[in-house]
Parts: structure tokens; sequence; C-alpha cells
């Protein structure tokens, strides 16, 4: 069994929890991906990752993100849900998120299921649960199939055989090459301009 890459973008990643999602939208402003994304825009502050996490567990209601955050990096901007998953699997956040532009989303969720997502205007163009990569959907499902190997997310898994290691940690790792930000970049180090969702 092979040791898992380290993960660029996101060190640490788990101290976001057990639900998290993480999505890095190409080109927009944190501004933008908020309104995009659905937020009470009377609420907008400026907040550090760890008051990011707080202010969302205070807030949770229905397995979703209670307050949302978003950091410009060069040109993208990583949007985090802090206990959601919205961006990754919901088609009314995603479409609206991604017009235009193109997002790459990594969802963790420990009572349900795992997302990778690469959604281009409104369209998943690839989709699978990081622990499964041979089961791919969306309109190309095997355009990243190098960068998965590469990273340790084998296309060609046999769900019989050995497990993924580290399989969020790989697909963090994924999202990195595909946005190509340096894997020098901590997100818990960044200012957050956050929000709280709007009620639906």
């Amino acid at each position: 069994m092979t040791e898992a890459p380290e993960s660029p973008c996101f060190p640490d990643y788990e101290t976001l929890g057990e639900i998290y999602c993480v999505s890095f939208v190409r080109g927009i402003s944190p501004e933008e991906a908020l309104r995009r994304f659905g937020v009470d825009e009377e609420t907008l502050e400026e907040v550090d990752f760890d008051e990011l996490g707080h202010r969302s567990v205070e807030a949770m209601s229905e397995d979703a993100a209670g307050f949302v955050g978003a950091a410009r990096i060069g040109d993208w901007t990583v949007l985090i849900e802090p206990g959601g998953w919205q961006v990754a699997v919901d088609e009314d956040i995603y479409t609206r998120v991604s017009r235009g532009t193109e997002v790459v989303s990594v969802c963790r969720h420990e009572y349900a299921e795992d997302s990778f997502a690469y959604i281009v205007d409104g369209a998943p163009v690839v989709h699978f649960t990081p622990d499964m990569p041979d089961d791919r959907s969306g309109s190309d499902p095997d355009r990243f199939v190098d960068q998965m190997r590469e990273v340790g997310l084998d296309p060609d898994h046999d769900i019989e055989g050995p497990d993924i290691v580290d399989s969020l940690g790989s697909a963090f790792a994924l999202a990195g090459h595909i946005t190509g930000l340096p894997t020098s970049t901590d997100l818990r180090t960044l200012r957050f301009l956050g929000a709280d969702p709007l009620e639906s």
C-alpha cells in the first residue's frame, strides 16, 4: 500500500470536522461567490479561519453550513462551508456558483458520501466519491484520469482490492493540480469574508 501524497492547497484539512465543503471558484471575487451561493448580505463580515468554523457550528441547521466564508487566492476564490455540502452536490447552488466559470469542490460527509466535483458553467464535468474513483459521472468523467493516478486516486480502482489511502487528501491534491494553486497555501491563515446563508 503506497503512502498518500501530501495534500496541496489545504494543510490539515481534517480540522474542519465531520462535514464540510471546500470549493475553488475561478475568476470571481469572494463577494460575488457568496452572493451566488445565496447569503444575507447584511451579515457580511471579515473573520479568521477558526471563527468561520465556530460561527457555522453555532448556527448550523438541517446538515447545512450556518455561516459560509470566502477568500481570494490568486485567480481563485476559496469558498468554505463548515458543516455543509451544497456546492458539491446541490444543483441549484452549484449552477449559480459556477455560472460562466469553473468550480473544483471537495466535500466530506461523515454520514453520507464524500464528493469530488469539477463543474463548468452549471454542468458537472467530473464527479465521484474519492474512495470509489472508478465510479465517475459527468459530461467528461475521464478528463483527469492521468492526474488522478498521480495523486493516488486510481481511476480503475477495484472496490474488492485495497482501500484508497487518504482519499480526501488525494482529492485535495487533485484540486491542487486543477487549480494550479501553490502547495504552500494554508487556508487556515487567510482572512475570510463570511455571511449567514439565506433561509430556504
